[in-house]
């Protein structure tokens, strides 16, 4: 049962957040800086949308809080860290094999953005 949700499709916020977290805890504010640089700038998370979805992500086991602080001596000791769990990993791989099965599809088509020229 827990495989199958792992493989369920994830939100583009929950992607970004999943991937940020891949490579070390962050707090909110590094999640939202990481999500931006991974996108060069394309996702802009704002507070609303990235602790909305950190609660829902917390509540499915994606991601939890962790008691480690990166640098409590320059870090604020208020900023709660998230990491990603098992559970999350699973569910960020399921993702990306998702988005290499569709990229696949489209070489295969020999699709590019310059194919869709529909009446444009």
């Amino acid at each position: 049962m827990a495989n199958s949700k792992a493989n369920a499709p994830l939100t583009p916020a929950v992607l970004h957040i999943l991937l940020a977290l891949s490579t070390q805890e962050r707090h909110g504010y590094g999640i939202m800086k990481q999500v931006e640089a991974d996108s060069q700038g394309k996702v802009n998370m704002g507070p609303g949308t990235l602790y909305g979805s950190i609660g829902r992500m917390i509540e499915a086991g994606l991601i939890r809080e962790s008691d480690k602080k990166i640098d409590p001596e320059m870090d604020d000791e208020r900023r709660v860290y998230y990491k990603i769990t098992g559970f999350g990993q699973k569910a960020l791989a399921a993702e990306l094999q998702r988005y290499r099965e569709v990229v696949a599809v489209a070489k295969q088509k020999r699709l590019s953005p310059s194919t869709f020229a529909y009446g444009i």
